[in-house]
């Protein structure tokens, strides 16, 4: 059962269009489609808010630290909630996957992501469920930081929000704790 959704990205107006603020944009967009509305948490190094399905809550968190300091607001939420780390669905740009596609799954490394390095070094496992979008990859590993740190053009931006919008429609199967549900949901 999923009880606390991170969506990592990178603060403030600067950035609010880039690739790699993909978790951002998708748990953003998750709040408004459930009614909810983040606000500032100090305590939590970021901001977050609640949504419902039915009696089941489900904590959801936007680190405003910068990407590679993700992990710090996610243990701050975490420990405070008593969540553990296979509760927690962390939502983030895959330069791995495609523009479009979403793929959901539990553990593994970071594969250079500094977001995930930085939680799994914060939670002191790797054991969370990880929400992939896909944003596509530049072609080599020298154009990968100007890729992820510019905005995709408009036809790849429609890919994403559709992969997103299709994501969306697990997350009640994963507040449900039906993983087998949510994953064959997504991955077909």
């Amino acid at each position: 059962m999923i009880k606390l959704i991170v969506g990592l990205g990178n603060p403030g107006k600067d950035y609010q269009t880039h690739r790699h603020n993909a978790g951002f944009w998708f748990i953003e967009s998750l709040a408004a489609n459930l009614g909810s509305k983040f606000s500032t948490q100090s305590k939590f190094l970021g901001e977050a808010c609640a949504i419902h399905y039915g009696v089941i809550k489900i904590y959801l968190l936007k680190p405003q630290n910068f990407m590679n300091n993700s992990g710090g607001a996610i243990k701050s939420l975490s420990s405070y909630y008593n969540i553990k780390p296979e509760e927690i669905l962390v939502v983030h740009d895959e330069l791995d996957l495609p523009a479009g596609s979403v793929k959901l799954k539990m553990g593994g490394g970071h594969g250079g992501h500094n977001g995930l390095r930085d939680t799994i070094k914060a939670l002191n496992t790797n054991n969370f469920y990880r929400l992939r979008i896909g944003i596509g990859h530049p072609g080599t590993k020298n154009d990968v930081v100007d890729f992820v740190l510019n905005a995709p053009g408009n036809s790849e931006m429609l890919l994403i929000e559709q992969g997103m919008s299709d994501a969306m429609g697990i997350i009640e199967s994963l507040a449900n704790g039906d993983f087998e549900e949510a994953m064959k949901r997504l991955h077909t």
